[in-house]
């Protein structure tokens, strides 16, 4: 695996050394699932903005719920699960 060097405050390095203390992970894993969960957050903020300047454009907040209405329909469709 690559690996890299990065700066950060030496505040942050006593925390993630506590953290690696406390949970047994080394450092390395812990940046690696912080940093994923920010991806994510930043990934449902995005989606969060997208959804709402679609509610805010009445056309196409419409369509949407249109087309959202024929999805519904398929799960009335008479077909067994599984």
């Amino acid at each position: 695996m690559a690996s890299a060097t990065i700066r950060v405050p030496e505040t942050t390095r006593e925390i993630l050394r506590d953290l690696s203390r406390q949970s047994g992970e080394p450092i390395s894993d812990l940046v690696a699932k912080a940093v994923e969960r920010l991806r994510r957050e930043y990934f449902l903020e995005a989606t969060n903005r997208a959804f709402a300047n679609l509610r805010e454009d009445a056309e196409a907040w419409q369509e949407e719920l249109a087309e959202r209405a024929e999805w519904e329909q398929t799960l009335s469709d008479g077909q067994d699960e599984g």
